[in-house]
């Protein structure tokens, strides 16, 4: 159990964890000339009944009261388990005591206690109105139901009832949940001689081992975890909910490479952003509106961030809360879950703070009606839940790559969520597109709808590219979106590919006789499975006929899906042209940066460096591969573009 506390200044929070620890958490120089706590303070309770659940002390984090302090106290209470929230008798609730309850409420910390310090120094008649001012103040916020204790850690009174009070909730205390991938918000990094570099902070997600390959937010360095400690002891493995300290390792680390408010993650969840879109609360206290631009400072994790906060519902009155969007000077390690506080642009004061929903923003029409409903269904906890109303609000497909990073799952865990919600899933070179099984039945029922209209309009065509057959029914997608629904379709016999067009099952383009005749001797000279075709003026000198007869034959014969034309003059056969794509697919496949450049598929497929630059840049045209500088990326299987008709192969 990980304790953090909150409090005015000079209120006894150091004093208390002293009392109940036996250590003094400031450890800073100037914090023990000045009396004050300045930055964030550690200390441990050991416990022997923790130890059979991997937890051998509650963690204490000692948090600074003073206003300047602030970040450093938002810092403290970024991932905890418990709050002490600490009022002295004889002060009462301070500024600073309800600044740090409107960010534990905010942050909706809802397991915690009030602990009254320096019960020795007031009367009995003080003592009880400090009683009824702390229950005052707690009403209507996330610790309405905690607990109050009296304490004096100067004369121990009380403190061993707190203590037992802390063990024993800690031992009731469910073990966090390790579901997702490894994160942990760093709250100290420091050298150690002969280790290396440190980092400390709290994990809130996840299970980490040593030997592990992890991630820091602010760089892309591959690091390693040396050596751990969590809960002050060393460990082998580190897990959500603990205090752990993580001695890292990686070519190209500094010492100044790291530090607080970065994040530790695993490699999976390394997607820092600028754009996150939430449900933000605005405090009753605010005097007006938070209206569009407003800049702020954001505290998510142990990060402070300046942004400004794109408001996507209207003006926020205070006590309200709303849909809006953050954008930040600098990207954050945020996901979906996250809680945030708010503070103005100067830093004097709370805001509001909220929920993180989603941190893959469109780029455009982040208002629109369908983007809020997306934004709405994000907010259930339930994974399922959640994915079932995104799918119900989806009818262009929702892309589970995304939704999945975004909210954290495992790739196990994924697959068991998707098992259980029916989702019909395609894959694309960007991710999984997924739809609920009623969308991709409708959307099935208009492409064919689409489909039929085609072949009644243009009968002698074997139907339009595989990329267009969403033109009729209104939806917009990304081409490789389009192109993996055309491949499901064709999976389930829906549509029949064919080269590089698509049709319905039932209809059979056909040449008129004319043309069938003079297709039949280009034929002749045009085997289909070469991979150095004749150009049409080499047919048409072949067959004896001119070269507009032979162009005609071929552009009635690609109509039909039976060759492709890759250049002006240049047409492929579907079997040449698949091999060609196999070749590169296995020159990429064997490839250590999964490139391949001309030389070497010219090399492979022994077609010459003139068809090879021709073949390379119709792949290019038709998504089959991306030029990246002097190479080519290979996008998508062959198979799956290059597709031969059943019905043409068995002509044949």
């Amino acid at each position: 159990m990980i304790v953090a506390t909150a409090g005015h200044i000079d209120h006894g929070k150091t004093l208390l964890i002293k009392a109940l620890t036996g250590q003094d958490t400031d450890r800073l120089p100037e914090e023990k000339a000045r009396g004050m706590t300045i930055d964030l303070g550690f200390a441990y309770l050991p416990v022997a009944n923790h130890l059979a659940a991997g937890n051998p002390a509650i963690g204490f984090i000692d948090s600074p009261g003073h206003e300047r302090f602030i970040r450093n106290m938002l810092c403290g209470v970024a991932a905890i388990d418990f709050v002490l929230l600490v009022i002295a008798a004889d002060d009462g609730p301070m500024p600073q005591t309800r600044s740090h309850l409107e960010i534990l409420d905010l942050l909706n910390v809802r397991r915690g206690a009030i602990v009254l310090t320096k019960v020795d120094r007031v009367d009995s008649s003080r003592l009880e109105l400090a009683r009824a001012e702390c229950l005052a103040l707690v009403n209507g916020t996330s610790l309405l139901d905690a607990p109050l204790f009296e304490v004096s850690a100067t004369t121990g009174s009380g403190v061993d009832v707190l203590r037992e009070y802390l063990v024993a909730f800690g031992a009731k205390l469910p073990p966090r949940s390790t579901r997702g991938h490894f994160r942990l918000a760093v709250d100290r990094c420091f050298t150690l001689s002969g280790a290396g570099l440190v980092v400390t902070g709290s994990a809130v997600s996840g299970l980490l081992s040593v030997g592990d390959t992890v991630e820091a937010s602010s760089t892309d360095l591959s690091l390693r975890a040396r050596s751990i400690h969590a809960q002050n002891r060393p460990a082998d493995v580190c897990r959500a909910g603990q205090r752990c300290a993580i001695n890292l390792a990686g070519s190209g680390l500094r010492s100044d490479g790291i530090e607080r408010g970065d994040w530790i993650v695993d490699p999976a969840v390394a997607q820092p952003t600028s754009k996150i879109d939430v449900r933000l609360r605005v405090l009753s206290s605010e005097r007006r509106m938070l209206v569009h631009w407003t800049p702020v400072h954001v505290h998510i994790g142990t990060s402070d961030v300046l942004g400004r906060i794109a408001t996507l519902q209207g003006s926020i009155e205070p006590g309200h809360d709303a849909l809006a969007q953050i954008l930040l000077d600098r990207p954050v390690g945020a996901l979906c879950g996250d809680r945030f506080v708010l503070r103005d642009h100067s830093s004097r004061r709370n805001i509001g703070g909220g929920r993180v929903l989603d941190i893959f923003p469109p780029v455009r029409g982040r208002a629109r009606p369908e983007r809020l409903a997306y934004l709405t269904a994000m907010e259930d906890d339930d994974d399922a839940v959640a994915l079932r109303s995104l799918l119900d609000v989806a009818p262009a497909g929702l892309d589970l790559t995304k939704f999945c990073a975004s909210r954290n799952l495992r790739p196990d865990e994924s697959m068991a969520l998707f098992a259980t919600s029916e989702v019909v899933q395609l894959t694309t070179p960007s991710g999984v597109l997924g739809f609920s099984s009623l969308r991709w039945q409708a959307l099935t029922a208009q492409i064919v709808q689409g489909l039929s209209a085609w072949h009644e309009q243009s009968p002698d065509s074997v139907g339009p590219p595989a990329d267009r057959i969403l033109d009729a029914v209104g939806l917009r997608l990304p081409r490789d979106s389009v192109l993996a629904i055309a491949g499901a379709l064709s999976d389930e016999g829906v549509v029949v590919k064919t080269g590089l067009g698509v049709r319905l099952p039932t209809h059979r383009p056909r040449m008129a006789a004319a043309d069938e005749a003079l297709w039949q001797r280009v034929q002749l000279a045009f085997p289909d499975s070469s991979m150095r075709p004749p150009t049409v003026h080499d047919i048409a000198e072949a067959i004896g006929s001119n070269v507009k007869n032979v162009e005609r034959a071929l552009q009635q014969a690609a109509r039909h899906g039976r060759v492709v034309q890759i250049s002006p003059k240049r047409y492929f056969g579907l079997v040449a042209l698949r091999a060609l794509g196999e070749i590169l697919e296995s020159l990429a496949a064997n490839s250590a940066d999964g490139l391949v450049d001309a030389a070497s598929f010219r090399d492979s497929s022994g077609i010459g460096r003139n068809l090879t630059i021709e073949v390379l840049e119709f792949f290019d045209r038709v998504r089959f591969t991306r030029r990246v500088k002097n190479a080519r990326k290979v996008l998508r299987r062959a198979g799956d573009l290059f597709a031969i008709d059943p019905a043409l192969a068995k002509s044949r």
